[in-house]
């Protein structure tokens, strides 16, 4: 086989699976807008700030390194916007929107989405979504890629690098080990001295949250952040001002998902990435074995 024949079967090979409709047709299949799973419905609007949630969060989670109380009645760390990291799975962040001298208070935390990227991009199934609406992680199959950390659109996963031989990937739980397993309610939805959240089925929270806005106009603009966002998510919110103020990210309708599964499905339906592995190594060969004979015509 010359260079030009080996080629064109490469070619021809990546072609078909590209073309191929099935993988296409069956992501498409799982887009879904998932009203019956548990969600939480955040009013930003009753939010005070007193972080009783981050608290709470750190107790229930006992992998999770122990924080003094104290740090939770610390005003001064809601003066600068926070994210999550491998030693908090929620933080409560305070902002001033434009035209409004009154501050918000927002609770970040994992989205839980209907349909995860990060579950989509991890290769080894190390994330998976529960049937409640639950996105969880398995240490046990996680190789560390970090796939999940890219795909994320909310930027929630973190990654414990000080832990050199045993890093995990560190995330909120929907307390699914330790609460919803028990048919308890979130820790920190319990613990919200304001009831700033309120935990139940999805179609159920989205009819209140509609309620609200409708009764109360002047109080929220007319958004469910969550409700359509990224294919939709388990937390949902309600805000006195446009999310983009409050450090939410503005996100297309669309599952992620959607978009990348099918380029994913064909690529490993057809074992493309091994194929161009052999291909490249094959093509390496034949271009030393190539350069080596030369080399040897031009020293007779």
């Amino acid at each position: 086989m010359d260079r030009r024949e080996f080629i064109q079967r490469i070619g021809c090979l990546a072609g078909a699976a590209a073309l191929s409709p099935a993988p296409a047709a069956q992501a498409r299949g799982r887009i879904r807008s998932d009203e019956q799973g548990l969600a939480v419905l955040v009013d930003t609007t009753l939010c005070v700030g007193c972080r009783a949630c981050e608290q709470a969060c750190n107790e229930v989670n006992g992998s999770l390194p122990r924080i003094p109380e104290a740090f939770f009645r610390d005003e001064s760390v809601l003066e600068h916007p926070r994210r999550m990291d491998a030693s908090a799975y929620t933080v409560v962040n305070r902002y001033t929107p434009d035209n409004s001298g009154a501050p918000v208070h927002v609770k970040f935390q994992c989205m839980h989405c209907v349909q995860p990227a990060c579950v989509s991009a991890c290769l080894v199934g190390a994330l998976t979504r529960d049937a409640n609406g639950a996105v969880i992680y398995d240490e046990k199959k996680c190789i560390g890629c970090r796939y999940c950390m890219a795909a994320c659109p909310f930027q929630v996963p973190a990654y414990e690098y000080e832990r050199v031989l045993t890093p995990r990937v560190r995330k909120c739980t929907f307390c699914f080990d330790t609460r919803l397993a028990k048919g308890e309610i979130p820790a920190c939805v319990e613990a919200c001295p304001m009831r700033v959240m309120t935990f139940g089925r999805r179609s159920e929270l989205l009819a209140r949250g509609r309620e609200r806005i409708r009764k109360n106009p002047d109080r929220y603009i007319t958004h469910i952040y969550g409700e359509h966002e990224a294919g939709g998510t388990a937390w949902m919110y309600l805000a006195p001002a446009p999310f983009e103020q409050l450090d939410f990210p503005h996100l297309g309708y669309h599952p992620l998902p959607g978009y990348t599964e099918p380029l994913q499905h064909a690529l490993f339906k057809w074992f493309l990435p091994p194929l161009g592995l052999f291909a490249a190594l094959a093509g390496l060969m034949w271009f030393n074995k190539r350069k080596a004979k030369q080399s040897g015509e031009d020293t007779q």
